[in-house]
């Protein structure tokens, strides 16, 4: 291994666990404890506590997400309780910082029923809306738009209204306004009817629409649901790329070298770093990350070798890195990151390649500061 390297790497589950976690309380890149305490075990190869510490990691993890999925719900009853202007109270989101697993669950079975309670109330408020609309036009009003003679004695206006507001409650609370209105405009038809058979009829309609309001609906909220779980996954995998950035660049920087990062495209985010020393003016690794999965890394010279004794230098150099790379890898592992070398090169098997980029024009990135607290 030398001037060329390919391995696969992967996250310890606790570090997985733990970054999502993390991102759920806004703590940045640090480990949580449990999982810190994982690694710890895991490191001295303590099978047991590295089982009970990881547990406890998916534990508070899994009741994290679960008061994440509450408080999205509670801003959607929120936003649909705004838009039909309900009076139905609603519990606070929860801020999980700093509360146990135990607390977080009881919180989520406290809160479930609550909900329940607020959407069925917000359909009713629907429901009854649309009754008072259909309801409030006086008859002989409607007698005279239709251009008709009073109708002809039918059942109490009391008895359809009730029918009509136990079906309408049916209705999901967060149906499109065009689903709301589509079944409205068929329960608007109530006020026209003369018999019990055609308020049936109408009232029959009323629940087809219904039926195909809430299956929008469902169908809406799944795609939500979707887009959300995608969004999260995205986050995640930039989450755990950037610890890996992080702690290849934090293990390097540990053991003297200079860390660059991103000259290909002059950003940080395109996983490209480049390795200096200060006793290397003519040589230095190129590193690139890719999806937190896969490293590739390559020795190359400023300029191009001009004698033997260049050549020598090179494969000096290459030994060097080799060394530096296992010392590295070992300190990865400790930050729960295991790489698996599947390429490599010997020292002097092949000239280094001339680095392509210009050193007066490439600018530079000063050594990052690094908090040791995220391995602790």
């Amino acid at each position: 291994m030398s001037s060329g390297i390919d391995a696969d790497i992967a996250l310890d589950a606790a570090v997985v666990l733990s970054l999502g976690m993390n991102r759920v309380l806004g703590r940045g890149a640090g480990l949580a404890a449990s999982a810190a305490e994982a690694l710890a075990a895991r490191a001295a190869g303590r099978a047991e506590a590295r089982a009970a510490a990881l547990a406890e990691v998916e534990t508070h993890e899994r009741a994290l997400r679960e008061v994440v999925e509450r408080s999205a719900r509670i801003a959607a009853l929120a936003e649909t309780r705004a838009k039909i202007g309900a009076d139905v109270a609603l519990p606070e989101p929860l801020d999980p910082a700093g509360l146990s697993p135990a607390e977080l669950t009881a919180w989520c079975a406290a809160t479930d029923p609550v909900l329940d309670e607020a959407e069925r109330r917000l359909s009713e408020h629907l429901a009854a809306q649309v009754s008072t609309q259909i309801f409030a036009v006086p008859t002989e009003g409607l007698a005279a738009d239709l251009g008709q003679g009073p109708p002809p004695p039918r059942r109490e206006d009391g008895d359809v209204r009730g029918n009509l507001e136990r079906i309408m409650a049916r209705l999901l609370p967060d149906a499109a306004e065009e689903e709301r209105r589509a079944v409205a405009e068929a329960a608007r038809l109530l006020a026209g009817v003369a018999t019990a058979d055609e308020a049936e009829g109408v009232l029959q309609e009323v629940r087809l629409r219904i039926q195909d309001a809430n299956g929008r609906t469902r169908e809406r909220r799944e795609e939500e649901r979707r887009r959300a779980a995608e969004r999260e996954a995205a986050e995640q995998a930039e989450a755990e790329r950037r610890y890996v950035l992080d702690s290849i660049t934090a293990a390097f920087e540990d053991m003297g070298y200079e860390v660059q990062a991103g000259f290909e495209t002059l950003t940080a985010e395109d996983g490209t770093l480049t390795l200096t020393r200060g006793g290397w003016p003519d040589h230095s690794v190129r590193m690139r990350v890719e999806d937190a999965a896969h490293v590739r890394a390559s020795m190359v010279r400023e300029r191009p070798a001009e004698s033997e004794d260049d050549r020598r230098l090179d494969v000096e150099r290459e030994r060097e890195w080799c060394e530096a790379f296992e010392a590295a890898r070992e300190r990865l592992a400790d930050a729960g990151i295991r790489s698996d070398v599947g390429w490599r090169l010997d020292p002097g098997v092949r000239e280094l390649p001339v680095s392509t980029r210009n050193r007066q024009t490439r600018g530079r990135v000063g050594q990052r500061e690094r908090s040791r607290e995220r391995h602790k």
